[in-house]
């Protein structure tokens, strides 16, 4: 059904956007959603497919190496996210995600072919280039066409999709490592990696289709592209409305940023990107992508050292009891997309990082205190609700706010840069992960991260406003209001 815009029912003068705000989502935007995320489902595939992958890989690598291969998609998402920003604000959403695709379709076929360590971590790192340039665009995409009642739910398809992706490479590892339990350390681990490339090719031609961001058009005085991009989304404008609805939104700037102030980075902007960036790093080093990524290395000992046979077995046992948790992983991030527009994003968040603490402290317990049996079923408890509490109220939270904070103008270098420091966190802490957990042992390492989680906790009630029903428009006079003087309570605007 489309919105028209003649007589009384909407009168002339509407502001395009708002009838966009206002429009119920048909089944064309949930549709135009999970192709704009599918680079989210090869995001969790090829970051966690080193799980996996990592016990066959022939290459003998220990210390920075090994984290390095673990986590170099990172250091590639970092560099990706950083160039994506002004790329996208200079060339459009559309553009960089068509690229995006490609240079994923790349980085998995030459993963799967690789001849040596170096050629692999290179691969790896490739890859991040389009994980990070994704993670940086989709969900800005998004929160650009989303009507504002719905936007949560649109923009936390990101995060389902990434918990799809992980949970997809743990059951193609598991495939073919039941099919071909000899050819572990040959063809296995190489089409772990090397199947990523089949959804980046389908990603590259249907992305072809997509329409245009209607506010990026806007904001580059393409009135009829913001015309036809519209009309696809079921809104029915003609170019003068257009042209009235950019110079309302000139004038609404100019009084945002004030006569004197000529730039887009306002106070507020500059507060809310501080505010997306430490929730990112929160996000990142309360510890979500240990389990997740060493998954199968942490738990395999456990069920080699129960009589679970040999190293290959052991491996194999320790992808199963990852992908129980991936799975849990999918099933608890509906939770987040059902509630997020209804609960809101602070108290989310907050029941999130909270929910980790106590599941982190629970998989120490097990992991510290007993042996065995008894073990491994505490230790996949703390893991699976630590896991289900970030799915909830923590993943795709940071994805949501980091695509509906800012202005159009600056949207995509923001939250590329918010970007940039998720996947910089996420390096560091895999990075040092092996010698850390060396040094003190994974129990006491769990104990770290329920301590982070827990100030986490506070750093969202403190810090972060609740804009649930608010249009990506009106959120940034909420930090605009935080950054004034006479607002510099610390106290979050409601």
């Amino acid at each position: 059904m489309s919105v028209h815009t003649q007589g009384d029912q909407t009168g002339d003068s509407q502001n395009v956007l708002e009838m966009l705000d206002q429009r119920p989502p048909t089944s064309f935007y949930w549709s135009l959603t999970l192709l704009a995320t599918i680079g989210g489902f090869l995001f969790g595939y090829d970051t966690a497919n080193i799980g996996s992958a990592l016990s066959f890989v022939p290459y003998h690598l220990t210390g920075f190496a090994l984290g390095y291969l673990v986590a170099g998609a990172s250091v590639g998402a970092a560099v990706g996210a950083l160039l994506a920003g002004p790329l996208t604000d200079l060339f459009g959403r559309k553009s960089l995600l068509i690229a995006d695709a490609g240079i994923y379709t790349v980085g998995a076929l030459l993963s799967a072919v690789t001849w040596h360590a170096w050629v692999l971590i290179a691969a790896r790192t490739l890859i991040g280039l389009a994980i990070g340039a994704d993670s940086a665009i989709a969900t800005a995409y998004i929160a650009e066409y989303a009507p504002a009642d719905r936007r949560g739910a649109l923009s936390m398809l990101q995060q389902w999709m990434i918990t799809v992706g992980i949970l997809v490479s743990y059951v193609v590892a598991l495939v073919l490592l039941r099919s071909l339990p000899g050819r572990a350390y040959g063809i296995d681990w190489r089409l772990i990696f090397g199947l990523g490339a089949v959804p980046a090719l389908i990603g590259l031609v249907l992305r072809t289709r997509m329409p245009e961001s209607p506010r990026w058009l806007l904001e580059k005085g393409r009135y009829a592209g913001v015309k036809k991009a519209i009309g696809q989304l079921g809104v029915e404008v003609t170019v003068e409305q257009v042209e009235r609805t950019a110079a309302q939104l000139r004038a609404y700037e100019q009084a945002r940023k004030g006569e004197a102030q000529v730039s887009s980075w306002t106070p507020g902007v500059r507060r809310a990107l501080v505010v997306v960036c430490v929730f990112f790093t929160f996000q990142q080093i309360t510890g979500i992508n240990v389990p997740l990524y060493y998954g199968p290395h942490l738990l395999a000992p456990l069920f080699q050292s129960g009589g679970h046979g040999t190293t290959v077995d052991a491996a194999i046992a320790g992808v199963e009891v990852t992908a129980i948790m991936t799975a849990l992983n999918v099933g608890a991030t509906y939770f987040g997309f059902r509630y997020i527009d209804r609960v809101g994003r602070r108290v989310m968040s907050m029941g999130g990082y909270g929910g980790m603490a106590v599941s982190a402290l629970i998989a120490a317990f097990g992991l510290g205190f007993l042996r065995g049996t008894a073990q491994i079923i505490v230790v996949m408890i703390g893991f699976s609700l630590f896991i289900a509490s970030f799915a909830v109220g923590v993943g795709g939270t940071g994805w949501l706010i980091q695509g509906e904070t800012f202005p159009t103008a600056v949207r995509g270098r923001a939250a590329a840069i918010g970007a940039t420091v998720d996947w910089l966190a996420n390096f560091a802490l895999i990075e040092v992960f092996p010698t850390w957990q060396s040094g003190i042992g994974l129990a006491w390492v769990l104990v770290c991260f329920a301590g982070l989680a827990v100030a986490a906790v506070a750093f969202v009630y403190t810090f972060l406003p609740e804009t649930k029903g608010l249009s990506v428009d009106e959120i940034i006079h909420l930090y605009e209001a935080q950054a004034r003087p006479t607002h510099a309570t610390g106290q979050p605007s409601r």
